[in-house]
């Protein structure tokens, strides 16, 4: 279960680092979107914990490290999808939790658009 602890903790240092950039840009459209992304995500990422931990019956173990933010906002959401795509399938394959990833999934999809193509 350790895994999960790593991907559900990524998720919220991801939101952290939203939040970082979403104050350093000056990109308006950057600004909203980033706002947007770091106040859904952690929401997102307490549920996935909720499920797994009631699924597992076990609580997540979560490891101590950090790591900063991505020098651009796109670079940091293009690095998220990424370890959500590669990862997901070691954190569960119950559906539900899988529903939840998915979720993830889609708000780092649609931020991406918002970044790339509207900012």
């Amino acid at each position: 279960m350790s895994h999960a602890g790593d991907f559900v903790l990524t998720l919220f240092h991801a939101a952290t680092n939203a939040h970082i950039l979403h104050l350093q840009t000056r990109n308006y459209a950057a600004h909203v979107a980033l706002g947007e992304f770091y106040e859904a995500l952690p929401g997102l990422a307490d549920r996935l914990a909720e499920a797994i931990q009631g699924a597992e019956l076990e609580l997540l173990k979560f490891p101590i490290d950090y790591f900063a933010p991505a020098d651009s906002p796109l670079e940091e959401l293009e690095q998220l999808k990424d370890y959500v795509d590669q990862e997901r399938s070691a954190v569960s394959t119950r559906s539900e939790i899988q529903n939840i990833i998915d979720e993830i999934a889609d708000l780092i999809d649609s931020t991406l658009y918002k970044l790339k193509f509207l900012s």
